[in-house]
């Protein structure tokens, strides 16, 4: 996804000359095109990301469009006071970017573990918050956000993430994107998991159980049309995040659910269970290990089929 973004951004920034990004020290293989092209328009703010993100909002406040960029929480949850503060305060136009979304930097600990971030920037008054599925929503989440005035979050993995989309004609902030047709249950995923979404639907295929499949590219606005309608129709809804339980994507569908009386969908939510990582292992292996894989989808799909 990462290089996915870098190309977008790039195409982007050659058009309009008022278009930033702020590294904090990190990225130059990815970046490299961008700083060869572009060097009038990118900034090395050095491992110092509460400064990187606060003179983001200064020229943001001048007329500028700025990217921040480094991995896991580094700029977001190392900086939330300037994000609050500086940037969504002001309705600045910083687009805050997370490469490295859950456990992308497994092997790395905790420190590197994105797994509430969604919580921390969603809880922000006018931040959007994007989490896009596949390299084809990478691009154009990048876009979209390029487009949208204020600060927004945009929370990404880090490359090998299986294409879910051939194209989308008419990708917005605030709406699913429904995958599959199904039955009985539907499952709602964000992010970079989704992987673990489709390698659960085809063993469950061969089982005949079709649930109804969505992406979630935008946990901030949350689609409130298509969680209702799927309320509707649907005896379970099953959110699927790499993120903390308290606070993130399934908590926003909660929301959803709970503020409308007619809503009688069961709801199942997986992702972490309101805790931290003590171990290190690759992404796969901590799915595993805290169950938010395919192995628990394909499970809470066949309990409330």
């Amino acid at each position: 996804m990462r290089d996915t973004f870098v190309k977008t951004l790039l195409e982007i920034a050659k058009k309009d000359k008022n278009v930033y990004i702020i590294t904090g020290d990190l990225g130059f293989g990815v970046l490299k095109p961008f700083w060869e092209e572009l060097p009038d328009q990118i900034i090395n703010a050095g491992i110092a990301e509460q400064n990187m993100t606060s003179i983001a909002a200064g020229l943001a406040l001048q007329g500028k469009i700025v990217y921040t960029y480094s991995i896991g929480n580094f700029p977001t949850l190392r900086c939330i006071e300037q994000i609050r503060n500086d940037c969504a305060y002001h309705n600045a136009n910083v687009k805050v970017v997370c490469v490295g979304g859950g456990f992308v930097y497994g092997s790395l600990g905790m420190s590197h573990h994105a797994t509430e971030d969604i919580a921390m920037m969603r809880a922000l008054p006018d931040v959007t918050v994007v989490a896009p599925g596949d390299l084809v929503e990478a691009a154009c989440a990048t876009r979209a956000i390029y487009e949208t005035q204020g600060t927004c979050y945009l929370r990404l993995g880090r490359g090998g993430e299986k294409q879910i989309h051939e194209k989308i004609d008419n990708f917005e902030i605030g709406k699913a994107i429904k995958i599959r047709d199904g039955k009985k249950v539907a499952v709602f995923s964000t992010g970079a998991i989704f992987d673990e979404v489709d390698e659960a639907c085809k063993e469950l295929e061969k089982e005949g159980i079709t649930p109804e499949v969505y992406t979630f590219p935008t946990v901030k606005p949350i689609d409130k049309k298509t969680v209702l309608e799927c309320a509707s129709r649907f005896n379970t809804i099953i959110t699927v995040e790499e993120h903390n339980l308290s606070g993130g994507f399934g908590s926003a569908i909660a929301e959803v659910l709970a503020e409308e009386q007619t809503a009688s969908a069961k709801l199942v939510r997986i992702g972490l269970d309101d805790r931290y990582s003590c171990i290190v292992g690759s992404q796969k292996y901590l799915r595993k290990q805290y169950s938010i894989d395919a192995e628990t989808i394909i499970e809470k799909v066949k309990e409330n089929y």
